[in-house]
């Protein structure tokens, strides 16, 4: 029972069991492994065994040996085992079987024998490695556990990233550099800008290249942290930990080195950028620093080599002034002069005593003083144009103080020079004009003077009427200055005013005038729709008034008086012209309508894009046409002798007036002796009478020549600019007289064209003394020329009073002239002069004029010259 229980089964066993291994080999291979105490008590077993072990092999061979007396022996209650001789000698009675039989029995009995002697050995050796094993993960469980505390004992965070993985693993307290809600990789959430960016930056390059880094940060909530990387066992690792005591007073001094050192260079690098010379002496006086504009003035290859040479940038008296200053530790700022590049300029020059030494800069104020002089050339300028101006002009200061007026200021106002030169306050120019009646009779003065000067704190411009007594209105616009202060702008608007009222008489008068109108007139607007007329055309096309009121269009009138006037080809022009966008020609006609009457229908464009139209009733006119057909032929002819006759006058004047001139010319020679002031005056007369004279004889003679047909053009390049130069050459002196600006338009590169140069000139002459003529003075007379893709146009602006419509169709006629209000008195050949020798060029000439906007002629050459051209 005891060895049973004490007996491992193993494979082993078993396998010995079933081979039917005997049971003393079982006990020695189960004693091999067993404990040592066991290993007697096995021997014992296997040698008290030994015997039946002998005595069964004894039986097994006595039974496998012929025996005949086997029945003896089975017999025989006694029994003698066998010798080993007799085992021996027994072999060669075994058969083939039973020997293959017992060798099989004998290695497989050596096979498990060898096994379990291995086995033992190698589960003993594994055991004392898995004894080993355990003791080293203690070892290690403990030393992990002291590293561990060892870590948290101090505020860091340690995040590990894997060679594979993304996900970092995060080690310590998150809340040290960032809020609870947010990632400690976050680093914009705990880190300013360009830190959190040089974090990044510094992690990126870890993770992917392996570069460890080692810096120090700030957190948003005022912590400096450690922040190390390094690559460990193929992980890398970010390590944060909190800067405490020495580390951390060093981590500020490093801090504060590393922002002093970055304002260093930024200030050095702002030195060597400032444009002005800036210097620094030792305190020996030596330089020890220059910039790179203090060697670019002193012609060095750079600062080095100035310091190097220790080249000086003033001159002699001003250096010495600056090592006085120096010596004495004292600053310095004066005007000092130096040569630059050749060039005397003038230098501002400061400096400040340092603790070893000295340094200073220069600032070049020569540009300053030549702009200072161009600003007071400037104003000086401005001045005298604005007391060319009719409009006065007050500017008071920030103070409120009177700092400059023009002339026709105090002509306005009448204020005395030597008050006004005092500089005197707003307040107190308003007083003495108050005190002179000369301001608007106000209830509550203060106030109104209060909310006057207003102007001061405003930002934009405002206009005030004043209605002053006597009867002058006063139009203010008082503008806030930008620097501080107010410009008054004084315009006496009472002829203006006076005007406006007389043109709105003159319009009601006008409207009167429209109603008790035989002719019938009406106006249609650029849509086409009747906007007035006149009780006549009411009448003659027989429309009642409520239909004209709701202000139809020209096709429904065209419907209503269809049965008078039916299809004719007139009333089809007027109504194209009405509803016409381009080509708005006047249209002229004579419409007969059905019941016998004869109509002169005429449209007229108007600036606006309206239409005049007007109806006359010529019945008893055309009646009586036919019995005028031939007097106006006798007066045809009548005028045609009349043309020759002045045309012969002309010539046969032109001789003696030639003599004339030239005798007058040879009297003003002093070869022909003294002449008295009187003789000389009277002289003058005959000559300016006699040229003036000649001039009109050439013109009458010129426009005899072209309406003969006779003339001939010489034409020839002709320079536009120096044409146009030369025809304002002419009327220079009238210009001058009158106080007109004439303001030439064309472009340098205009070149020239094929026209006859001496025409082309005196035509623009004409055109030019046509313009000066009605111009008021000091108005603007605009002389251009342009050059189009198929021709050169000249035209001639002036801003006179302008030509009514009905007179502007006869101003081409000879002898025309109309002085339309102005001091211009012609002969009236100037403007027809202009259209022959344009229209002999074969070119076309317009004008454009309004009453009060001025004139406008333009004269139009072709480029496609391909003969001489003659007179039409």
């Amino acid at each position: 029972m005891r060895s049973a229980s004490r007996r491992r089964t193993t494979p082993l066993n078993a396998a010995m069991g079933q081979a039917g291994m005997p049971e003393a080999i079982r006990i020695a291979v189960e004693g091999v492994g067993a404990h040592p105490q066991h290993h007697a008590r096995a021997r014992a077993r296997a040698s008290t065994r030994a015997g039946g072990l002998r005595a069964a092999g004894a039986v097994t061979l006595a039974a496998l040996l012929p025996c005949e007396r086997a029945g003896a022996a089975t017999a025989s209650a006694r029994y003698e085992f066998p010798t080993f001789d007799a085992y021996i000698s027994a072999l060669p009675l075994l058969d083939r079987d039973e020997i293959a039989a017992l060798a099989l029995t004998l290695g497989v009995l050596c096979f498990a024998v060898v096994t379990a002697i291995l086995f033992v050995r190698t589960r003993r050796r594994l055991a004392e490695v898995e004894a080993a094993a355990r003791d080293e993960a203690v070892a290690s469980k403990a030393a992990v556990d002291r590293a561990y505390a060892l870590f948290l004992s101090e505020p860091q965070i340690l995040v590990a990233w894997h060679a594979a993985a993304d996900e970092p693993e995060i080690i310590g307290d998150p809340t040290l550099v960032s809020p609870a809600d947010a990632s400690v990789l976050a680093f914009g959430s705990w880190l300013e800008a360009d830190a959190a960016r040089d974090m990044q930056h510094a992690v990126d390059a870890l993770r992917a290249r392996g570069v460890g880094f080692a810096m120090t940060v700030t957190t948003l909530a005022g912590r400096v942290l450690e922040a190390k990387g390094l690559v460990i066992g193929g992980r890398a690792i970010l390590r944060l930990r909190e800067v405490s005591g020495i580390k951390y007073e060093l981590a500020e001094l490093a801090r504060r080195h590393q922002k002093h050192v970055e304002d260093a260079a930024a200030m050095r690098a702002l030195i060597a950028a400032v444009p002005s010379p800036i210097w620094a002496r030792d305190e020996a006086g030596k330089l020890a620093f220059v910039n790179h504009a203090y060697a670019r003035a002193v012609e060095a290859k750079d600062a080095a080599e100035a310091v190097e040479r220790a080249t000086e940038l003033f001159e002699h008296g001003g250096r010495s002034e600056l090592l006085r200053a120096h010596e004495a530790a004292t600053p310095y700022s004066g005007r000092l002069a130096a040569v630059v590049a050749g060039e005397r300029r003038s230098f501002d020059v400061m400096t400040v005593p340092a603790a070893r030494g000295s340094a200073g800069i220069g600032v070049d104020a020569t540009e300053a003083e030549l702009m200072r002089a161009e600003l007071k050339r400037m104003m000086d300028a401005h001045r005298r144009t604005l007391d060319q101006l009719a409009t006065g002009v007050a500017i008071f200061g920030s103070d409120r103080r009177l700092c400059f007026y023009n002339a026709a200021y105090r002509s306005l106002w009448d204020l005395d020079a030597d008050f006004l030169e005092q500089g005197p306050t707003d307040s107190a120019v308003l007083d003495r004009l108050r005190a002179a009646r000369k301001l608007p009779d106000e209830q509550d003065f203060r106030q109104w003077k209060s909310a006057l000067y207003d102007a001061y704190r405003a930002v934009e411009a405002k206009e005030h009427m004043w209605h002053l007594p006597h009867g002058r209105t006063m139009r203010v616009v008082t503008t806030p200055n930008p620097e501080g202060g107010v410009i008054y702008l004084f315009d006496d608007v009472t002829e203006r005013l006076d005007l406006e009222r007389r043109y709105d008489a003159l319009i009601r008068v006008q409207g009167e005038t429209l109603d008790n109108l035989t002719e019938a007139v009406a106006v249609f607007g650029s849509d086409g729709r009747l906007r007035l007329y006149n009780p006549a055309f009411a009448r003659m096309w027989r429309l009642s008034p409520d239909m004209l009121s709701a202000r139809p269009h020209i096709e429904s009138i065209s419907d209503w008086t269809h049965p008078l006037h039916g299809d004719h080809p007139i009333w089809q022009r007027l109504r194209a012209t009405i509803t016409a966008i381009d080509n708005r020609e006047p249209a002229i006609g004579r419409l007969e309508r059905r019941h016998g009457s004869v109509v002169d229908c005429a449209t007229m464009p108007l600036p606006d894009g309206a239409t005049l139209v007007t109806f006359q009733d010529v019945t008893d006119t055309v009646n009586v046409e036919r019995a005028l057909l031939e007097r106006n032929e006798a007066l045809k002819a009548a005028d045609k002798l009349k043309t020759d006759f002045v045309h012969h006058v002309s010539y046969e004047l032109r001789s003696p007036l030639t003599n004339i001139i030239g005798f007058a010319h040879f009297l003003g020679e002093p070869v022909t002796g003294p002449l008295t002031d009187k003789q000389r005056e009277y002289l003058s007369y005959i000559t300016g009478s006699t040229n003036a004279l000649l001039a009109i004889i050439n013109n009458i003679l010129d426009l005899a020549s072209i309406d003969a047909g006779a003339m001939t053009l010489n034409l020839g390049a002709v320079d536009i600019r120096k044409t146009m130069e030369a025809a304002a050459e002419g009327v220079q002196d009238r210009l001058v007289k009158n106080g007109i600006r004439l303001e030439i338009r064309a472009a340098p590169e205009i070149g020239s064209f094929i026209a006859d140069e001496r025409r082309v000139r005196q035509l623009l002459f004409n055109l030019l003394a046509n313009a000066v003529g009605f111009s008021p003075g000091g108005e603007v007379v605009t002389f251009a020329a342009q050059r189009r893709r198929e021709a050169i146009v000249f035209s001639v602006t002036d801003r006179g009073p302008g030509i009514p419509a009905d007179v502007q169709g006869k101003v081409f006629d000879w002898f025309e002239t109309h002085s339309l209000g102005s001091r211009h008195r012609g002969t009236g050949l100037g403007l027809s002069l202009v259209r022959s020798f344009v229209e002999l060029h074969g070119g076309s000439v317009t004008l454009e004029s309004a009453v009060g906007r001025g004139t406008t002629v333009t004269c139009v050459f072709p480029l496609d010259h391909t003969a001489e051209r003659t007179a039409a």
